[in-house]
């Protein structure tokens, strides 16, 4: 079966045994979230007493309240969106760009060029950061939307992927194409792009979600609580509440944190299995 008619996993082909395993992962994943979600919905006073409370009630929404009362909060989840959304269209665009030019274009040191850009995966963030550290403090942009989005631009795994469908992709469009009088960016954007969306879209949200869960730079980079994101707001209140009065306010904030990523994994999960599948398939 192509990608393009890729359907949803079917359990048809599970034995009871790979059923009861399958049932069993995903209890074992999915109760941390239930978890945190069932202390969320208990007054604090009572996970002083006991955190096994949370197996009954009562159940509050003062929590979630509270939260709605914050404005740090709203500001918080404002900055994370921001960043991430800049940081997501920024990676597709040149990541989009790098991998047409490396599948498709001839260039002198295209090749050592390349080789050079997959060793940035082999480095770690935590090898550049005082150096980044450094340079961006020259330029005096900490506690700025570029100086939080800059760094995540450069994705040496984004330009793989894509350098990778580019080159899945027959070469037969483009000459037909260029028979036509086309332009290499006519092709690029009109022809092939069209044809990389799952690819896009699984480079987005993993995108997305790693820039909206991102916590080292921020610290680093955002010092005014006017300018941290969602992950170092939720930290620096952890250090305020989770040893005093405010651990179900914690926890509700956790869960807070956590529902854009579960609507954009929604909105995006069909792109996903299909570009996965057709990855297996190619």
């Amino acid at each position: 079966m192509t990608a393009a008619g890729v359907k949803g996993p079917s359990l048809a082909g599970f034995t009871p045994a790979g059923l009861a395993g399958v049932a069993l992962a995903a209890a074992v994943m999915i109760t941390p979230l239930l978890w945190t979600v069932g202390l969320s919905l208990k007054p604090n006073f009572e996970l002083m007493r006991d955190t096994s409370s949370v197996f009954g009630p009562p159940y509050t929404l003062e929590n979630y309240r509270a939260i709605l009362a914050n404005s740090n909060v709203f500001r918080w989840v404002f900055n994370s969106t921001v960043v991430s959304l800049s940081t997501t269209f920024g990676v597709l665009a040149l990541s989009s760009l790098a991998g047409y030019a490396f599948a498709r274009l001839e260039f002198r040191g295209r090749r050592a060029l390349f080789v050079a850009v997959l060793l940035g995966l082999a480095i770690p963030e935590q090898a550049v950061i005082i150096a980044r550290h450094q340079m961006f403090s020259a330029l005096h942009l900490h506690n700025t939307y570029p100086g939080l989005i800059l760094p995540g631009l450069s994705a040496p795994f984004g330009v793989f992927l894509m350098t990778q469908y580019f080159r899945g992709i027959p070469v037969e469009l483009d000459e037909a194409a260029l028979l036509d009088g086309a332009s290499h960016f006519t092709i690029f954007w009109k022809v092939l792009l069209p044809l990389t969306l799952p690819a896009q879209a699984t480079l987005g949200i993993f995108t997305f979600l790693a820039s909206w869960n991102d916590y080292w730079w921020p610290l680093i980079s955002a010092t005014r609580s006017s300018m941290f994101t969602l992950t170092v707001g939720v930290a620096s209140s952890q250090m305020n509440f989770a040893q005093t009065s405010g651990l179900g306010y914690l926890m509700a904030q956790a869960v807070f944190a956590s529902v854009p990523i579960l609507i954009v994994y929604a909105l995006f999960q069909q792109h996903i299995v299909r570009a996965v599948a057709g990855a297996a398939t190619r």
